[in-house]
């Protein structure tokens, strides 16, 4: 099997590349920049990027499957950014997918395709996609995933996995802004603080993309979308919280009304707007929603289609492993 990962020097590529070469297959990785620790593995390293068709053609050829987990993510920033990363990279993907005769294509997408403004609570994939958006990001994801799934076909077997906020060793984002932010005492708690959210450990996404495969080979996943997590939604404050104090670190207990982190986000959307402020907003619409709202949605149709089972590595391992890691980096030598 020769498989390629766009955005494979990313947190969850690097993983599931790593599940590849356990399986003993030849892997290539797609990206915009060189991956020494990758190429000592063995892996093929192509530099481009997805809004160059040419380039995505190339990287694709030669391949049996293709796992595109390359997106631009963020809550804030040019929208022709992320249409280009995002809508036209995908795009492009597809083109290359069909022209070079691959039969299978794994696309890495987002719960964030069904928001809609509301709370999910146990949401299963019936639920339509969404509106009102407030970030670029959900909605390229959304407009990029339809069109994944509308392209499968018997020779391009496809399906969309939606795994919710991925944590664990070599996260560069979630996590690691979580905690300095609270380092600082800039994080607050939105809303009642009772929200529960779905988590998603890396390993279990990263063997959820390769059981994809398996289940593509047999057309059971053929055109499907799937909601990725731990199965075992967290009191989102509480799970940070645990995480803070394991590290020394004092818990968040300052709040703020999902209102009130509104009205901070539209201010804080439309100075960015006006005056091009570097960076992304301390807060946005977006961000407030999903920090207050209960948003954790059904795994079951990833149980049965692809034999998902994220019990392999706990929520409970996952945290001890995680807060070691971070201790190791902070202890004197």
């Amino acid at each position: 099997m020769r498989a390629l990962v766009t955005g494979g020097n990313g947190f969850l590529g690097r993983y599931i590349i790593e599940y590849l070469l356990e399986r003993g297959y030849a892997v290539t990785a797609f990206q915009r920049s060189s991956a020494p620790g990758l190429e000592g593995r063995g892996v093929a390293v192509v530099q481009g990027n997805l809004g160059d068709s040419a380039a995505v053609r190339k990287a694709v050829s030669g391949h049996d499957a293709v796992f595109h987990v390359a997106a631009k993510a963020g809550i804030w920033g040019d929208r022709r950014a992320f249409w280009e990363a995002n809508v036209i990279g995908t795009r492009n993907v597809l083109a290359a997918c069909r022209a070079e005769g691959v039969g299978r294509l794994i696309y890495t997408s987002t719960p964030s395709v069904v928001f809609s403004g509301k709370a999910f609570s146990g949401a299963d994939e019936s639920v339509p996609y969404g509106r009102n958006w407030l970030c670029h990001y959900a909605e390229t994801k959304a407009i990029a995933e339809q069109e994944v799934l509308a392209a499968a076909a018997g020779n391009l077997r496809v399906c969309a996995l939606r795994p919710h906020l991925i944590w664990g060793i070599g996260d560069p984002h979630l996590l690691p802004r979580v905690v300095e932010r609270a380092r600082s005492g800039r994080l607050r708690i939105v809303g009642d603080g009772t929200n529960r959210v779905d988590i998603t450990h890396v390993h279990n996404a990263a063997t959820a993309h390769v059981q994809a495969l398996d289940a593509l080979e047999t057309g059971a996943a053929n055109g499907r979308a799937y909601f990725l997590s731990q199965g075992e939604p967290v009191l989102l404050w509480e799970w940070l919280n645990e995480l803070l104090q394991s590290l020394d670190i004092p818990p968040v207990q300052r709040r703020i009304s999902l209102p009130a982190a509104r009205r901070i986000g539209a201010f804080a959307e439309g100075a960015w707007s006006l005056f091009r402020l570097p960076g992304e907003p301390p807060m946005t619409r977006f961000v407030a929603t999903e920090l207050a709202k209960d948003h954790w949605f059904s795994i079951e149709a990833a149980r049965r289609d692809l034999g998902y089972r994220p019990e392999a590595y706990s929520t409970q391992q996952g945290l001890v492993d995680y807060i070691a890691h971070l201790r190791s980096f902070s202890t004197p030598s």
